[in-house]
C-alpha cells in the first residue's frame, strides 16, 4: 500500500498564494501617503459633499474587507499563512487610517467653506 501521496498541490491553494502576494506587493506602495488637504480647500460645498461620501463608503468597504481577512481560516499546513493574514490586515488597517486622514481634511474644509453644514 503506497501511503505516500504523489498529487501535485492544489492549484487552488497555489493561486490564492499568489493572489495574497499580489495584494501585498501592491498595498505596500499605498502606504505611508500623506494627505493633501489643500486640494479640498478648492472644492466647492457640493464636491466637498461628494468627497466626504465617497471617503465613507470607501471607509466602510475597506473595513468590510479587512474584517474578512481577520475572520479567515488559514491551515496550519500553510506555512507562513497567518504571518500573511496579519500583514494584510494590517495593511487594510493603514489604509482605513489614511482614509480617515483625509475624511478629518474635507470635514475641516467643509466647515471653513460651508457655513450651514459646519455644525
Amino acid at each position: 500500500m503506497d501511503l505516500i501521496s504523489k498529487a501535485k498541490p492544489a492549484p487552488v491553494v497555489l493561486v490564492a498564494l499568489l493572489l495574497v502576494a499580489g495584494f501585498l506587493l501592491a498595498g505596500c506602495s499605498s502606504i505611508g501617503r500623506t494627505v493633501n488637504a489643500a486640494k479640498y480647500d478648492k472644492m466647492s460645498c457640493p464636491e466637498l459633499n461628494s468627497a466626504l461620501g465617497e471617503n465613507a463608503g470607501e471607509i466602510s468597504q475597506m473595513a468590510i474587507t479587512r474584517g474578512n481577512v481577520a475572520n479567515t481560516s488559514v491551515p496550519r499546513w500553510l506555512l507562513g499563512g497567518s504571518r500573511v493574514k496579519t500583514a494584510v490586515a494590517n495593511r487594510e488597517t493603514a489604509r482605513i487610517d489614511q482614509l480617515k486622514q483625509r475624511h478629518d481634511a474635507i470635514v475641516a474644509a467643509r466647515a471653513r467653506r460651508c457655513q450651514r453644514s459646519a455644525s
